[in-house]
């Protein structure tokens, strides 16, 4: 059995378009005030067979259209790449076809649009539960407009996640658990929970490196914050089964869970990722940023990417374990073995084990709730 087996399969579709760019945002987005989005439909679906006659007949477990904002795709594109996908690879029972949303985008029939299609799980960027922090954060949508999307979106589909961000200028704990409560009353299954991160190349990384970014809260009560999180939504009956990410039993994002534990994705248009195992070689696989750079790549020459290049063993080890211990179910220390040649230092896992960072069960090595609190820290314990 191929090592990706134990993750399974899944294909990303980036739509690299919106209607504004955030000014924390560091994702390949870009505003245009055009797209031809039957030129687009051309390159997806190219890309689509070109990788599937690579891979051959294996099972599809997961779509995910990420962004960018792909709810502004056309919902005959988004059909028309789902059958491409389902009739080049056999899909699993359960396929799981994600769709990010941003509230600005939704209307009822464009969503009754989409799950005909095919997409029966969306995950929408509300990000803020109040006007005057959304209006910091960038977003095109005010409170009332995300949550009349919500309400539509679980109208529509059985299952449903939105995003917020905390440790926002000028928000307390208080205010964060209150925001946290209040969005756990809305009847959500997932949730998916970041601390605001200040990237370079960003609107707000500019202005921070000039001091013009106000209200940050500092480490200590970002931490608290964090743990806060894990609290609230333990009590509310959504643990996190990643550091970032919340869910009811049975809920969890399927497509992300394919990365963490660490199987194989195809990733198509511009800045798309991939791992695909091909004829028993890992391949990291990558495409250009700019979206016509991509396009034009596709119909001129035939393929989106750049050159891939193969993942040695012992990477793929690493690999595994920087996405692996995310997971509250951890990893399998055996399988780390097999890829790395050697298993991980006992002497290390122990030291973990006696400051309460890790736990294990049999072969399976497990962050605890403290360790995934300092998991870089962890990390760089069992690996340098």
């Amino acid at each position: 059995m191929d090592d990706w087996q134990n993750g399974g399969f899944g294909l990303y579709v980036h739509w690299p378009f919106c209607q504004a760019k955030c000014p924390y945002c560091d994702f390949n987005s870009h505003v245009s005030a055009q797209v031809d989005q039957s030129a687009w439909a051309r390159a997806y679906l190219s890309e689509i067979d070109r990788i599937a006659a690579e891979t051959g007949p294996r099972v599809l477990n997961t779509i995910f259209f990420g962004g960018g904002t792909p709810s502004l795709m056309d919902p005959e594109l988004v059909a028309t790449i789902i059958d491409r996908a389902r009739a080049r690879w056999p899909a699993a029972n359960d396929l799981e076809v994600t769709l990010e949303a941003n509230p600005t985008s939704v209307e009822a029939g464009r969503f009754r649009a989409y799950a005909a299609g095919g997409v029966n799980r969306i995950s929408m960027g509300i990000q803020a539960l109040n006007d005057a922090d959304l209006k910091r954060l960038g977003r095109m949508h005010s409170l009332s407009e995300a949550r009349a999307a919500f309400d539509i979106a679980r109208a529509t589909f059985d299952r449903v996640s939105f995003d917020l961000i905390y440790a926002r200028q000028y928000q307390t704990l208080d205010d964060w658990q209150a925001e946290l409560t209040e969005a756990l009353s809305m009847a959500v299954d997932h949730l998916s929970l970041y601390q605001l991160t200040i990237e370079p190349g960003t609107a707000f990384g500019a202005r921070a490196a000039k001091g013009g970014l106000h209200g940050l809260p500092d480490d200590d009560i970002a931490a608290d914050m964090y743990l806060a999180t894990q609290e609230i939504c333990d009590r509310h009956g959504l643990p996190a089964y990643e550091v970032s990410n919340h869910a009811r039993p049975g809920a969890q994002s399927r497509h992300n869970l394919i990365y963490w534990r660490y199987g194989d994705y195809a990733g198509i248009g511009p800045g798309a990722h991939g791992r695909l195992t091909l004829n028993g070689t890992r391949w990291a696989a990558q495409t250009p940023l700019m979206p016509n750079t991509w396009l034009n790549q596709v119909t001129t020459q035939g393929h989106g990417e750049t050159p891939r290049e193969a993942i040695p063993p012992e990477e793929q080890a690493l690999e595994h374990i920087m996405m692996g211990l995310r997971l509250a179910e951890g990893l399998d220390m055996d399988r780390f073995a097999r890829l790395n040649g050697a298993p991980l230092p006992q002497a290390r896992v122990d030291g973990l084990l006696s400051q309460g960072l890790v736990t294990t069960n049999g072969p399976r090595l497990t962050a605890t709730p403290a360790g995934r609190a300092v998991l870089n820290g962890v990390l760089r314990e069992l690996l340098t």
